[in-house]
């Protein structure tokens, strides 16, 4: 995709729960041809990514996440824009993600960085969602160390994948739905993806979202 459509896809992977009109896309992309964003929006439809209905006189489109395509390219564009967020210490990142104790992974930033609020003395909130099979107490332990040692130090955080769902299918304010309403993911953009779509045929709504 070119940079202006990654842009437009972007709307939709940060807030995958909601719907957006015409009107709402061309003032969050800050894009002022609207032959362009109507002819990207009508490309991703007939590709199976957006989905879009009738509500009244307007149309509304969002993320066909039953679709695993869907998902894929969410997770492309959603690491995309992680890994282009120059104030994030990607050495960091990569130096710790060498520790992690399995292939299967969701790496994702939280916190004052992934809002862009960080100061000298922010920690950087890293989360990691891993397979249900997996031992979260295993990998804390695993990189804990190098975490706190890091500087900035790293606020670490291991959850299994029903854990992370669990939190957001909740209805009250949890960390879960604030991960979800404030992230960058730097890595497992797709099964990111595949646990939100579980989450909205549960009733997930984007309540309770901070």
């Amino acid at each position: 995709m070119l940079k202006k459509e990654y842009e437009i896809m972007a709307v939709f992977a940060k807030t995958p729960w909601k719907k957006f009109t015409f009107r709402e896309i061309k003032k969050l992309t800050g894009k002022k041809s609207e032959s362009y964003i109507f002819g990207s929006l009508k490309k991703f439809v007939k590709a199976g990514l957006l989905k879009d209905e009738k509500a009244g006189n307007v149309v509304l489109y969002a993320l066909n996440l039953a679709s695993l395509k869907a998902r894929a390219y969410a997770g492309f564009v959603s690491e995309h824009v992680a890994w282009g967020q120059r104030h994030i210490p990607y050495r960091d990142i990569e130096k710790i993600s060498k520790g992690i104790p399995t292939e299967f992974y969701i790496l994702i930033i939280t916190g004052s960085y992934a809002r862009k609020q960080q100061t000298s003395k922010s920690d950087l909130d890293m989360v990691i969602v891993c397979d249900d099979s997996l031992d979260p107490k295993r990998i804390y332990a695993e990189i804990s160390h190098y975490c706190e040692l890091n500087i900035p130090p790293i606020h670490l955080y291991v959850f299994r994948k029903k854990e992370f769902l669990e939190m957001l299918t909740n209805k009250e304010p949890n960390y879960g739905k604030e991960i979800a309403g404030n992230n960058l993911i730097f890595s497992g953009g797709k099964e990111y993806y595949g646990i939100m779509n579980e989450a909205m045929q549960n009733g997930f709504n984007g309540q309770a979202v901070r």
